[in-house]
C-alpha cells in the first residue's frame, strides 16, 4: 500500500538501524516508510562527562580497564580510550562482564574494573557478575555503571514537538522487559510501535503492521519477547540496581533513566571507590543530538562523511556500528 506522505517510523534499537541500512530496507519501503534513527545505540549515548571519567580511571596506576569493543574509539573532551591505552593504560576488551570477574580472580594484585555499558538487555548479565564477584569475595573487582533503561528516552523524545508516526520496538529489551513496557506509546501518545527481531524479514513484518495500523496499539512480532518478560533477569536487576538520572550525550539529562548500584554493593562501585572527580559535560560538535531525536539524517550534518568518519569520529554516532551516522556511513554512501 503506498501512502500519500511516508510514514515516520523511528527505530529505537541501533542494531535495527545497521540492519536496516545493510539490508537495503530503506529503498525497499521507498514513498512508504522514512526509516528514522533513534537513541538505541547504548555506546552512542554514553556522556562524554562518563568517557572523561572513565579514560581518569584508565590512567589511575594499578587498574587495569575491561571493556566492549566498541567503546574503545569514543572520543572524551581530549582523547578515547584507544589514546589512553597507547599511553600506556592497561585496557582490555572482553566479551562478556564474567570476563572481567575470572581475570579479577585470577589476578588478585589488580584492581579490575569493568566499564558497564548497555540497556536492559546487557544489565543482567552485569548484574549476574556481580553476583558472581560477591560470591567469591572478590575485593579487586568493580563496575563503572553507564547503564540505561530506554523507555524514558522514548517518553523524552516524544514529549517535545516531533513527526514521528510509530516506533519500530527493540526485541532485545523486550525479551527482559516485556514488550507491554512500552505500551506508553500507544495509550499515552497515541503512536503504533511493534517489538521486532533483526532480520530484514522480521523487520519488514514489523514495518507491514505499523503501515496497517488504523488505531494506535503496541504490538509484538519477535518469537523470545513475552508480554511481561524474563522476571529472572529483572529480578536480578533490581536486586543490585537502584533508578537514578542519567546523562544521555545529545538527549542531556533525564531523570529514572540510569541503573546505579545499590548502596549495598557501593564496594563495587568504581566512582565511589576511586573517588572520580565530577567532569563537566561538554557540547560535541557534530549534530548527534538532532540524529538521536530523530530531527537530523546523518549525511545533512556538515561533518558527515568529511571530517568526522569511522577511522575519526567527531560524535558517538560514528563510533559504534550500530551508531546511525556509521550505518550511513558504511552503507549508504
Amino acid at each position: 500500500m503506498k501512502t500519500k506522505k511516508p510514514l515516520k517510523i523511528m527505530e529505537v534499537c541501533g542494531t535495527h538501524t545497521h540492519a536496516i541500512a545493510k539490508s537495503g530496507l530503506k529503498d525497499f519501503f521507498d514513498g512508504e516508510i522514512d526509516f528514522i534513527s533513534g537513541p538505541g545505540c547504548p555506546v552512542c549515548v554514553s556522556a562524554q562527562s562518563d568517557i572523561d571519567k572513565m579514560i581518569s580511571l584508565a590512567l589511575m596506576p594499578n587498574i587495569t580497564i575491561m571493556t566492549f569493543g566498541d567503546m574503545m574509539r569514543v572520543p572524551g573532551s581530549k582523547i578515547s580510550l584507544q589514546g589512553a591505552a597507547q599511553s600506556g593504560a592497561d585496557v582490555k576488551i572482553v566479551y562478556s562482564p564474567l570476563d572481567a570477574v575470572i581475570f579479577a580472580l585470577q589476578n588478585p594484585k589488580k584492581q579490575v574494573v569493568f566499564l558497564a555499558v548497555g540497556f536492559e538487555t546487557t544489565a543482567p548479565l552485569i548484574a549476574a557478575a556481580i553476583l558472581k564477584a560477591k560470591e567469591l569475595k572478590l575485593k579487586n573487582f568493580f563496575i563503572y555503571s553507564c547503564l540505561k533503561t530506554i523507555t524514558p528516552a522514548i517518553k523524552t523524545i516524544l514529549d517535545e514537538k516531533n513527526d514521528i508516526d510509530g516506533f519500530l520496538l527493540p526485541g532485545n529489551v523486550s525479551v527482559i522487559t516485556g514488550w507491554q513496557a512500552f505500551d506508553f506509546i500507544s495509550k499515552k501518545y497515541k503512536k503504533p510501535a511493534v517489538a521486532a527481531g533483526f532480520s530484514p524479514k522480521e523487520i519488514i513484518e514489523a514495518a507491514k503492521m505499523l503501515l496497517a495500523t488504523k488505531t494506535p496499539k503496541t504490538q509484538n512480532v519477535y518469537r523470545w519477547a513475552s508480554p511481561k518478560g524474563n522476571k529472572e533477569a529483572q529480578k536480578a536487576i533490581k536486586k543490585v540496581f537502584s533508578i537514578g538520572d542519567g546523562v544521555w550525550r545529545g538527549l542531556g539529562k533525564i531523570a529514572g533513566s540510569a541503573l546505579v548500584l545499590k548502596s549495598s554493593y557501593k564496594n563495587f562501585d568504581a566512582e565511589k571507590v576511586f573517588k572520580i572527580k565530577k567532569i563537566k559535560e561538554t557540547k560535541t560538535k557534530c549534530r548527534c543530538a538532532l540524529i538521536l531525536k530523530g530531527k537530523l539524517k546523518p549525511s545533512l550534518c556538515p561533518f558527515f562523511a568529511k571530517t568526522c568518519t569511522p577511522t575519526s569520529p567527531l560524535g558517538p554516532c560514528m563510533v559504534s556500528s550500530e551508531g546511525a551516522c556509521a550505518a550511513w556511513y558504511n552503507n549508504l554512501k
